[in-house]
């Protein structure tokens, strides 16, 4: 990846993702790549890939608990952005 493309994958960030976002983020477009279609079938790779959750909580990864999870995320996101505008 180009140095101008590692500085633009994060031009919209009000600030830096964590580890455990940053993990999940990886995680996700790998099993997006690999073919999963639906919160279910992402949530079960989840599991088995023993990704942890960002926000801490444990349990199994399900449909429900990555629609929290990424709820959760954005928000965090969108008050960093709202707070310091673009550019983390």
């Amino acid at each position: 990846m180009s140095d101008i493309h590692r500085r633009l994958m994060h031009q919209s960030l009000g600030r830096p993702l964590t580890p455990e976002e940053r993990a999940l983020a990886e995680a996700l477009e790998a099993v997006f790549s690999a073919g999963a279609l639906d919160f279910e079938e992402v949530a079960r790779a989840l599991e088995r890939r023993g990704v942890k959750r960002p926000s801490g909580t444990s349990g199994p990864w399900t449909a429900a608990a990555l629609e929290q999870e990424l709820a959760t995320i954005n928000a965090s996101l969108d008050a960093a952005y709202a707070q310091n505008g673009i550019g983390a």
